[in-house]
């Protein structure tokens, strides 16, 4: 009796095991707090360092500008509405860039991943076309599709479609066999195995690949810009550039870049929705 009597004062396991796992998820908060007011520390000393380097003619302010500096710029454009026009076309541009290497790459890589024959043909090929300075072909797009619109976007593609062949496929073809088996074992065709197995098994590589087509496909509209445009965030910094204006240089990248960061957490939050519903 005294054994049980003592076993039954014991607290109840679960019960540890909740007060524990609420303890490491508070300290999760905890050090999550800690990091974001430490990042926030060290930009705001940067800034502050900044602003007053400029100010007081530690830096050439012509070169490097300073923070008020280009707060004011971009606050005096944003009122007269030119830079929205400049930072619609430039969104609009990546988006449909980062969309289109997203859907044309893994279509392409499901293709690929379909017929083992086109594989082991077009398998060099990818190789070299993922090697070429793919910024360099920009001229060859404007000559012919024209300085437009199309031919930044063409650029953009050239960049995102084939990493994304690379990255989608490889990570088909990594998919556990013995899955697919079962699938034959029950009579299902290629098409059941890519629908029910390959393709669910390769979402996370897929918005993985998302989060890195964001940054290629700012580069690419980014460099098509410089090429041809006479709108976009692109051609601000090259026309910063010509009149020697580089307050609004910093300012056009300063944009690009809060830009680009909104973008990879939409898809870093897609794909935390993602894995915690698998």
């Amino acid at each position: 009796m005294g054994k049980a009597s003592r076993y039954n004062e014991r607290p109840d396991i679960k019960e540890l095991a909740d007060r524990e796992y609420d303890l490491f998820l508070e300290f999760q908060r905890k050090t999550t707090r800690q990091v974001r007011l430490t990042q926030l520390a060290l930009l705001l000393l940067f800034l502050s360092w900044w602003e007053a380097a400029g100010r007081l003619q530690w830096i050439d302010a012509l070169l490097f500008s300073y923070p008020s500096k280009i707060v004011a710029l971009l606050y005096a454009k944003s009122m007269d509405g030119s830079l929205w026009v400049h930072m619609g076309v430039t969104l609009w541009e990546t988006v449909i860039g980062f969309i289109l290497g997203t859907l044309f790459g893994t279509a392409a890589a499901a293709l690929i991943w379909w017929s083992p024959f086109l594989s082991r043909v077009l398998d060099p090929y990818i190789v070299v076309a993922n090697s070429l300075p793919k910024v360099a072909l920009g001229p060859l797009f404007i000559v012919a599709l024209g300085p437009g619109v199309i031919s930044i976007i063409a650029t953009t593609l050239s960049i995102t479609v084939i990493i994304t062949i690379l990255v989608v496929y490889n990570s088909f073809k990594e998919v556990d066999p013995n899955y697919t088996k079962v699938i034959r074992v029950f009579g299902g065709n290629k098409r059941m195995i890519f629908q029910k197995v390959i393709l669910p098994a390769s979402y996370p590589t897929i918005v993985s690949t998302l989060k890195v087509n964001v940054g290629l496909s700012w580069v690419g509209v980014i460099v098509g810009e410089f090429l041809v445009s006479k709108e976009g965030l692109g051609y601000l910094i090259i026309y910063g550039f010509q009149v020697f204006n580089f307050t609004l240089v910093i300012g056009s990248v300063l944009l690009i870049a809060i830009a680009a960061t909104l973008m990879y957490q939409a898809v870093a939050y897609l794909e935390g929705k993602l894995i915690r519903k698998k």
